[in-house]
């Protein structure tokens, strides 16, 4: 039986697919987690993270005048994800490797949103 392998995303935002490297790498790192943290720590960034993507795929449809106040709302979700998951890194739930891993991926996403959104912003204006 051959394994099978989903249909390649199509016009999908590179932002996007940051944040979905991202959470990939992320829900594989949270199953090493202790039981304790994993349900409660672990669980807050999982949820923050989703709520991340799930956010910016909806600003990708939405009309370009209310695009900006949902992408506010993904980067304020993704800074809280960068602080859970330093708190994560502090408590030891992540060696530095895999803490820098993530973090890397979150930054370049960040950078993508902010360069997105003041885009947007300089559009309105112009109108």
């Amino acid at each position: 039986m051959q394994p099978i392998t989903p249909p390649p995303r199509r016009n999908q935002l590179p932002v996007i697919q940051k944040l979905v490297a991202a959470y990939k790498l992320w829900h594989a790192l949270v199953q090493n987690f202790r039981r304790t943290s994993r349900y409660t720590l672990g669980a807050k960034i999982d949820s923050l993270l989703l709520e991340v993507i799930e956010n910016t795929v909806a600003a990708s449809y939405l009309p370009i005048h209310e695009k900006s106040s949902v992408l506010a709302k993904s980067i304020s979700k993704l800074d809280f994800v960068k602080f859970f998951l330093e708190v994560a890194w502090e408590i030891k739930e992540l060696d530095s490797k895999k803490y820098i891993a993530v973090s890397e991926k979150l930054d370049e996403a960040g950078r993508m949103l902010g360069g997105w959104k003041k885009g947007l912003e300089k559009k309105t204006l112009a109108q």
